[in-house]
């Protein structure tokens, strides 16, 4: 337990400092927007690349890793829509409202979860969390669009709209183009991996950072239904669905607790951005976010220790 607590420690860490950053030096947020695009699309990239073009994929069980939080995620999101009839009866949870629940009970964050899987587990750790990106990143874009869309947006997104999203997504190509990398044995110039290597190994403190500057602590002291029933989903839920599918499939060791990893992260700091563009409650997934992110610090160890 000790040895887990060690690993996160830091990593939560550099969330305070983003967020303390975001406060007391660089105010304006120009700088973190411009910051979250470079680690988004070059930084972030190049790290999921690399580790997949170099993971001895033969040596790891990507098809009980990934099958397990897939099938969690699908069943929180069918959780999550039984409930909506109940939220909007007793809870008068509106439609904007249900989608901040939805997003902060299915999404994870990333760069908490490979942080922490690499702290752990070094490249064995980063490659399977980096597995789990790839089974879970898809359809989590394609769920979380279209419970926008359905029941936030003043107009739904048409099928070929919501696909094109996620054809954008630059986790999903590079995590592809590592596989492929991977698969037909490629092997780049020296000075090529290098060069990635040294973005990749930016990515994650950066991440970290811009993780802690959007934060808010307005509604954290005193959350409302909605907020709390999202942790209690993402955080203790979740973590049960993912962690007993995977003992049904057989994982165990360094694999079952990457599944505990990262189904226990709390939610994607990306869900706040999609809320604002499609019309979702943006100040409660704002508030769900920091709620989560402060709860995982205590919930995380827990969920990865119980497996170990």
């Amino acid at each position: 337990m000790l040895t887990i607590v060690a690993a996160i420690v830091p990593i939560f860490l550099l969330i305070v400092m983003g967020f303390a950053l975001r406060r007391l030096l660089l105010k304006e947020e120009s700088h973190w927007v411009g910051t979250e695009q470079l680690v988004y699309y070059v930084l972030f990239p190049a790290l999921l690349f690399r580790t997949l073009a170099r993971a001895k994929l033969s040596e790891v069980p990507l098809f009980g890793v990934g099958g397990a939080l897939l099938i969690a995620v699908l069943l929180m999101a069918t959780l999550c829509l039984a409930l909506r009839p109940i939220l909007m009866k007793r809870l008068s949870v509106s439609g904007p409202s249900f989608t901040s629940i939805f997003q902060c009970s299915c999404r994870w964050q990333t760069y908490v979860a490979l942080a922490v899987a690499g702290n752990l587990y070094g490249d064995i750790g980063l490659t399977l969390a980096s597995v789990a990106m790839v089974a879970m990143i898809p359809i989590l874009n394609v769920l979380s669009v279209w419970v926008l869309a359905h029941y936030a947006a003043p107009t739904r997104l048409s099928w070929p709209r919501i696909l094109l999203t996620i054809a954008q997504n630059p986790f999903i190509w590079a995590c592809a183009l590592g596989l492929a990398a991977n698969l037909i044995g490629l092997k780049l110039p020296t000075w090529i991996d290098e060069f990635i290597d040294a973005l990749g190994r930016s990515s994650l403190a950066l991440g970290l950072l811009v993780v802690g500057a959007g934060l808010q602590l307005r509604g954290v002291l005193r959350p409302g239904p909605p907020a709390l029933l999202s942790c209690a989903l993402k955080l203790v839920l979740m973590p049960i669905f993912a962690i007993s599918l995977g003992l049904a499939f057989g994982l165990s060791g360094t694999s079952l607790a990457i599944v505990a990893c990262c189904s226990s992260v709390p939610t994607a700091s990306s869900a706040y951005v999609l809320a604002r563009q499609m019309g979702g409650d943006a100040a409660l997934v704002a508030e769900i976010l920091t709620l989560q992110t402060t709860l995982a610090i205590v919930t995380m160890p827990i969920a990865i220790a119980l497996v170990t």
